[in-house]
């Protein structure tokens, strides 16, 4: 039962970090290059729908690494499994203290309605994205590493 625990908890995070691998390496560069404000659009519904997804898939991950933990306090990995744990809570951290606060902002923005320095707000959230999808990617080779 622990293994599939493991495995299982493994591709959910590591689904979950290719989905914001994806984000910060493919799809805001495909938005940055559309022509006039369609990339500020897209990544406006991409806010609203990923907003609704991620903190879900983000808490369930780290409380199914804790479920890991406790599970397999004993055994081989489980050191490697509670630093991943502690990278996923950080990276939670950072989500609610750095991320969700332009996010929650940007996603209603319209042409009409964005303020003078949008860009630049982009582009934090984007330095924000890159530092947390390191710590998630970080906490995932942790978990494939506790898998062996």
């Amino acid at each position: 039962m622990l293994n599939a625990l493991e495995v299982f908890t493994t591709v959910v995070v590591g689904v979950m970090v290719g989905v914001e691998f994806s984000v910060a390496f493919v799809m805001n560069p495909i938005f940055s290059a559309l022509p006039e404000d369609s990339g500020q659009l897209g990544r406006a519904h991409g806010g609203r729908m990923l907003g609704v997804v991620m903190p879900v898939w983000y808490i369930g991950s780290l409380v199914l690494v804790g479920v890991w933990a406790v599970a397999g306090w004993h055994h081989h990995g489980t050191g490697l499994a509670v630093t991943a744990g502690a990278l996923l809570l950080l990276s939670v951290v950072m989500s609610l203290a750095l991320l969700v606060p332009i996010n929650n902002r940007t996603k209603a923005w319209t042409p009409d309605n964005r303020p003078a320095d949008w860009k630049e707000q982009m582009n934090r959230w984007d330095r924000y994205h890159y530092v947390r999808v390191a710590v998630i990617i970080a906490a995932f080779a942790l978990l494939v590493t506790a898998l062996g």
